[in-house]
């Protein structure tokens, strides 16, 4: 290596080593004596290095004042724009580039796809699945890893499976990317699918594909898949990091025992995390509150606030909840005028509807109704649903009328099928088969159709998912057997499906 070359290598260590913004403009003066002022290797370094600072306008000017720029350097500006936020700035030196006839390198389209990824602009990232094609990159997995992954956060699932599938050479990130893209499109049987046939594949998960996979363990109360990527992450060290504990995966194991029911182990996992955070005191206290355990959510609530960790409003949405559930109406009208006042937190449409859920279920209908015309969200249709649920419970027919049609006059073009339901179910308990009647005519006018319901069974061999009146699912017959097996008789389970 010649002396020009050490001292080209020297000073691009030290100026990627600089941190503060004035190290840099000490260092970038002394270049100049060196006369590495118009080295690209160097300057590429100090674009990066400033973009780092947010200093915009100094990096833009080593670019400029260089006669010569290479893909290297056009790289460390798209890259350095990207990094502190400035998406647009960096399309805009990415076309750039183009009109100066700079060729884009693999590098370069895996971080302007990761742009466009971050933009959502699903028209940007075809055109550069276009340059991908023409260039020849389709062969490079990296390359097609960044397409699925555009793709899946642009919610263009279909696309992804097509770029996943002509991959020859699957690696882990191409894993990751199709299971991410599935969870990111509220797929969450795709994602436990695909995560089956990654194991099968025998490709070896990581941090990123067990967050992405345990919200669907979660979603469905997935207890077998949940065990099992814990246990994975025990044997290999996965909830730990060089500070300590991996708070973000321990809360999501937190969530996904507490989603399937399993609160001891859910504890257990809480009880071990030693840098716990307000969501993992919310994962508890919401766990408690959905299956009813109201004491426990407010016992751990209190301990929550011995340990001074300050609640925020998903707190209090869970608190509020397990007062709905238990019918501890004292306490939750206690939390709501505290939340505020001691607390600092400002109730939300989700609060309100907790509690006129709480007052409803209790038989409170009148009061709950003052308060849902009261409040300042008077307006939000979820609220008004909670009433007309609570209506429904206590087959106060007249009160549900009125509620009824105030949802109407709020979603008179898009009111879901949900309302027309609970109004049809409510007229029926209280023998108005008429106004029932009514009520499915004027759906069948309107054209909505109840939304059919979805159930699944989790066995040794995955988890099988079914709609009402699905007599097509691939799996049907195997989920028969099963059933059959341990004791239904066949016409039982074709009725029930």
């Amino acid at each position: 290596m010649n002396q020009m070359s050490k001292k080209t290598v020297l000073s691009k260590i030290i100026v990627r080593a600089c941190c503060e913004f004035m190290e840099v403009r000490k260092i970038h003066g002394c270049l100049f004596k060196l006369g590495l002022e118009l080295d690209m290797f160097v300057s590429s370094a100090l674009v990066n290095t400033y973009l780092k600072f947010d200093l915009m306008e100094d990096a833009k000017k080593v670019f400029k004042e260089l006669p010569e720029r290479d893909v290297v350097l056009w790289n460390a500006m798209i890259n350095g724009c990207a990094k502190i936020g400035h998406l647009n700035k960096a399309v805009v030196v990415f076309k750039k580039m183009g009109e100066e006839g700079i060729s884009p390198c693999r590098f370069t389209i895996t971080g302007i796809l990761s742009i466009f990824s971050l933009m959502g602009d699903i028209n940007n990232g075809r055109a550069i699945h276009g340059i991908v094609t023409k260039m020849g990159y389709s062969s490079c997995v990296a390359v097609s890893n960044a397409l699925i992954d555009m793709y899946g956060k642009c919610k263009h699932i279909e696309d992804a499976l097509v770029i996943f599938e002509m991959i020859n050479e699957k690696d882990l990130f191409s894993w990751n990317s199709i299971i991410s893209a599935h969870e990111q499109c509220v797929d969450h049987d795709g994602t436990l699918r695909f995560f089956d046939k990654m194991l099968a594949s025998r490709v070896l998960p990581d941090v990123i594909t067990i967050t992405a996979v345990l919200p669907a363990c979660s979603y469905f109360a997935a207890l077998m898949h949940g065990r099992e990527i814990h246990g994975y992450m025990t044997v290999n060290g996965l909830g730990k990091n060089e500070d300590g504990d991996d708070v973000l995966l321990n809360n999501a194991v937190m969530d996904m025992y507490a989603k399937c029911g399993c609160l001891k182990n859910a504890h257990r996992v809480f009880d071990r995390t030693s840098n716990k955070d307000v969501a993992s005191w919310n994962i508890m206290i919401m766990g408690y509150a959905t299956h009813g355990y109201g004491q426990e959510a407010l016992d751990m609530f209190h301990h929550m606030c011995e340990a001074q960790i300050k609640p925020d409003a998903i707190t209090f949405v869970g608190v509020l909840s397990a007062c709905s559930h238990a019918g501890f109406l004292r306490q939750g009208r206690s939390f709501l005028a505290r939340m505020e006042l001691e607390f600092g937190v400002v109730p939300t449409i989700e609060h309100y509807t907790c509690i006129i859920d709480m007052l409803g279920r209790a038989g409170h209908l009148g009061e709950a109704y003052e308060l849902a015309e009261r409040i300042p969200l008077q307006d939000n249709l979820v609220l008004w649903m909670a009433l007309l649920g609570a209506c429904r419970l206590h087959g106060n027919a007249d009160l549900g009328k009125v509620v009824g049609e105030k949802i109407m006059r709020l979603e008179p073009k898009h009111c879901g099928s949900g309302s027309y339901v609970l109004m049809s179910s409510m007229y029926g308990v209280v023998g108005r088969y008429e106004e029932a009647l009514q009520v499915r005519r004027t759906m069948k006018e309107q054209n909505v159709k109840k939304t059919p319901g979805c159930s699944w069974i989790e066995l040794k061999d995955g988890l099988y998912v079914f709609s009402m009146g699905d007599r097509t699912h691939p799996e049907l017959n195997a989920l028969i057997h099963c059933l059959c097996g341990i004791g239904y008789l066949h016409d039982e389970v074709m009725h029930s499906s």
